[in-house]
């Protein structure tokens, strides 16, 4: 499926696809080690932040993953995505992160919210899964906010280092009855 380069989303943001004038961007954002382990592997180069950029170019080409940049004023402050696309399904799971100064400032909220209605709506899925560490109750906020009912833990999923994290799992149909506003 091809899909647009840009959505509007909540509070004066817009979803569009990552590029690579915003490697600059993408380097700051995964220098925290919390956003290092978010990239999959490193991206603490402007080589490897355009790489990080062109396997999202490919994923979409693919249609297996669609990422977005979240922007306000052109600045990207967070990602969304649907990834693990499975039309046999109708699934996906959803990621989403923000840049450190822009959380708790609702861009997570407006992102999620933006790109659930254009996977339900325009790719046809019918549920969405994502997935957060038990001990991010910010992450958990976001997903319940923007409809993502808790489904169950996942034990010791993610492993960091020395350390295995347990994951909470979420949900949300198209068919949910979900206050978007």
């Amino acid at each position: 499926m091809s899909a647009p380069g840009e959505l509007p989303a909540p509070d004066g943001l817009t979803l569009r696809t990552w590029r690579a004038d915003d490697a600059p961007a993408l380097l700051r954002a995964f220098r925290p080690l919390e956003m290092a382990r978010q990239a999959g592997r490193p991206v603490t180069t402007g080589a490897e932040a355009l790489e990080w950029v062109a396997e999202r170019e490919s994923e979409r080409a693919a249609g297996t993953a669609y990422t977005w940049a979240v922007v306000r004023d052109g600045v990207p402050l967070g990602h969304v995505s649907v990834a693990a696309v499975n039309h046999a399904h109708d699934t996906g799971w959803v990621s989403y992160w923000t840049v450190e100064e822009a959380r708790g400032t609702g861009i997570a909220l407006g992102g999620v919210r933006a790109l659930a209605r254009w996977a339900f709506d325009d790719l046809g899925l019918h549920r969405l899964e994502l997935g957060h560490r038990t001990d991010n109750p910010a992450s958990c906020a976001v997903a319940v906010r923007a409809g993502f009912v808790a489904e169950g833990i996942d034990r010791e999923k993610l492993r960091y280092g020395d350390v295995r994290h347990d994951v909470e799992r979420h949900a949300r149909l198209a068919t949910d009855r979900v206050n978007e506003g």
